[in-house]
């Protein structure tokens, strides 16, 4: 699996997300805070003191100054910090803060009668400028406009510096709480996949045929509970699995000992039919074919019998291989000839020698070509090929081939095809017991195998491969 698939990496993932969103948010929503607290803290502390201060001129002496007397409303003003400029009609006090960059908004605003103040860049540095009307009280004792302009302009320098330094502190908690979610995202997934590898490694055993594995239940969260679930299963299913396999073992005992205490009332009776059968001929034309089916049915349950208890040897794994250093093709030969297949079978059999049980190749070969014979269409063929590793052993035949619903199951037990091929007799054994007799033979590291597949211009191909030195290799390791 990818590690960026993982459980781990995806908690891991989702714990620093959260963490930086919750960060971000946090210190996002402080920084703001905070900045509009600094910037409205300096903007109101400069309004009050401008207004402060100018409240010392009233009443004013004189509602039409000249320049001098601008330059001293100014002055009122101005510190250290803040410059300013006093305006009245086309007048202006001398120095100070020049007009010109004052916004036009804030200048109509101030020039309408109200107090305003406006935050601009001047010189690359954040500026506050404030603009106010100075007001005379008539002899009616009501106020109104003198038209003198008053305007401040005040660095706020000091308040960015304070503003970054709270973005940098922003920052680093941010940076410290995705640390902290990292730390506790690693313990958290220790804490929840340790549960989660636990149950897989339990798992794995038990796909691998480990019955009895359980695993620890520690706490009594989910997780828990999945581990509680997964060790009943465990138990069940071992439960399961061992009455199978007892009831298994009981069959293949029952199939075992069945068919060896009728080998024996078989014998007697195959022994009969075949009398019977020679003194057919001689029998009314009834009681003639009466005793020939009789011979033939005995010499099938005999076989079936025989099969019965090949395969009940293999369940048990009481066969065993006799391997011997033979020519293979020779072996082939004799297996065809002793059957009568010689006339009815094409060979290519050029000497291979091996070390395989000869009997065993002699079943497997029987099986196959009598096969071919009964079910296919002629030619069949045999071939013999070999090389440094293995002996290949080719039967054909020119049949209807074999359908591909039916392939999966050609050496499966008592299996008939009757869809591909019309079977007339046979225990639906002999193709299993071939497999059976190839796998048996190994060196080691390699098996036996028996193939089966349709050729692409028609007919069936069953394909034997056996280790070349399986034997050999076995006595000697």
């Amino acid at each position: 699996m990818s590690r960026l698939g993982s459980l781990r990496t995806r908690l891991l993932l989702a714990f620093a997300t959260l963490s930086v969103l919750t960060a971000v948010a946090v210190a996002g929503a402080s920084y703001v805070q905070s900045r509009n607290l600094v910037l409205q803290q300096a903007q109101d502390a400069a309004v009050v003191s401008m207004t402060t201060r100018l409240e010392t001129l009233f009443p004013l002496r004189d509602p039409e100054p000249d320049e001098a007397g601008l330059r001293e409303i100014a002055g009122v003003v101005t510190d250290r910090e803040t410059s300013a400029v006093a305006i009245h009609g086309g007048a202006r006090s001398a120095g100070g803060l020049d007009p010109e960059v004052i916004p036009g908004e804030l200048r109509l605003t101030v020039s309408d009668g109200r107090i305003a103040w406006q935050r601009v860049q001047f010189g690359g540095a954040p500026v506050l400028m404030i603009g106010t009307p100075l007001l005379i009280v008539g002899p009616d004792g009501m106020t109104e406009p003198s038209g003198i302009e008053v305007y401040t302009a005040r660095s706020l320098l000091a308040e960015q510096h304070s503003i970054e330094q709270l973005a940098e502190r922003a920052w680093l908690i941010g940076g410290v709480a995705l640390a902290v979610a990292v730390a506790v995202a690693l313990l958290a997934a220790r804490g929840v996949l340790r549960p989660v590898r636990e149950l897989g490694d339990a798992a794995r055993r038990l796909g691998e045929g480990d019955l009895s594995t359980r695993i620890a239940v520690r706490g009594s969260d989910e997780l828990a509970e999945v581990g509680h679930t997964f060790n009943d299963t465990a138990a069940q299913l071992q439960r399961h699995v061992e009455r199978l396999r007892a009831m298994e073992a009981d069959a293949r005992r029952f199939v075992a000992d069945v068919s060896h205490e009728l080998r024996t009332p078989l014998a007697a009776v195959a022994a009969v039919a075949d009398i019977l059968d020679e003194d057919a001929d001689a029998l009314p034309d009834e009681l003639g074919r009466a005793a020939r089916l009789v011979s033939q049915e005995a010499h099938n349950l005999t076989r079936l019998v025989n099969d019965l208890m090949e395969i009940s040897r293999f369940d048990s794994g009481a066969a065993a291989l006799e391997p011997d250093e033979v020519d293979v093709a020779e072996v082939v030969r004799a297996s065809l000839r002793a059957r009568g297949f010689t006339e009815r079978v094409e060979t290519e059999l050029p000497p291979v020698t091996a070390v395989v049980d000869p009997r065993r190749v002699d079943v497997i070969v029987a099986n196959l070509v009598g096969n071919a014979l009964r079910h296919g269409e002629p030619p069949v063929s045999v071939r013999l090929t070999g090389d440094a590793e293995w002996v290949t052993v080719e039967v054909r035949d020119h049949g209807p081939g074999l359908d591909a619903a039916v392939l999966p199951h050609v050496f499966d037990r008592f299996y008939k095809a009757d869809a591909a091929r019309a079977r007339s007799e046979g225990s639906g054994l002999g193709l299993a017991i071939a497999r059976e007799n190839a796998v048996l033979h190994h060196d080691g590291t390699r098996r036996g195998e028996l193939t089966a597949a349709s050729a692409p211009d028609g007919g069936a191909v069953f394909t034997l491969r056996l280790p070349r030195w399986a034997g050999e290799r076995e006595a000697h390791a």
